[in-house]
């Protein structure tokens, strides 16, 4: 069978993975994925010792609620892009809704702050650190992630590649969040995505090696 009619079988749905069987394949990876993160974060980084009264905090909840929806964009992104012929109309929203929220919120955030004040908010005391820190704890979700999609039918592996990756770094700022001090948005807006954008770049750049069927 050539490649082109096996694309076009699965992109009628012959053989393809139903959604739902999907859906828990990576609720599964994301799983086992979110646990290595916290057992590297807690291994090399630990929690923050005041997370009880950060969790009070409305700011630390925004934080956790940001990139929440980044990893739920990127999963319904994941989704899609892993059966032949999906429409992806939507995933550009789904991404850009939380990022344009966020920095909503760290303009207004910028403006109101006393100009002298604006570059600690925005780049608060871990910025050279936390990108990479984001970064590291993705590779557990990142693996796991990758397993799984290589085992469906994603044709557009470049793409493929990045949604992973985006997934893999937001649930990895979603551990990091109980390690990280900084609550400053235009912070969060920037090296926060910076850091979940470096997997993102990752899976973009070896998607067709690692995603090849």
């Amino acid at each position: 069978m050539k490649t082109e009619d096996l694309i076009t079988m699965l992109a009628t749905g012959a053989g393809a993975v139903e959604a739902p069987a999907a859906a828990q394949r990576y609720a599964l990876a994301i799983g086992w994925g979110a646990t290595g993160a916290t057992l590297l974060m807690l291994a090399l980084l630990q929690v923050r010792h005041d997370l009880g009264h950060a969790l009070l905090l409305p700011m630390f909840w925004v934080k956790v609620g940001f990139v929440g929806c980044v990893a739920a964009g990127s999963l319904f992104a994941v989704l899609r892009l892993s059966r032949p012929g999906a429409n992806i109309n939507w995933v550009p929203v789904a991404l850009g809704l939380p990022v344009l929220g966020m920095w909503t919120i760290a303009a207004f955030t910028l403006i109101e702050a006393e100009p002298m004040e604006r570059s600690k908010i925005f780049f608060g005391d871990t910025w050279k650190s936390c990108p990479l820190l984001i970064a590291m704890l993705s590779a557990p979700v990142f693996v796991a992630v990758l397993r799984t999609m290589k085992d469906l039918a994603p044709t557009r592996p470049r793409l493929a590649g990045f949604a992973a990756g985006l997934l893999a770094g937001a649930v990895a700022a979603v551990v990091y969040c109980l390690h990280c001090p900084e609550l400053g948005a235009p912070f969060i807006g920037f090296w926060y995505l910076l850091g979940m954008l470096i997997p993102a770049a990752a899976g973009f750049s070896f998607g067709n090696s690692l995603l090849r069927w």
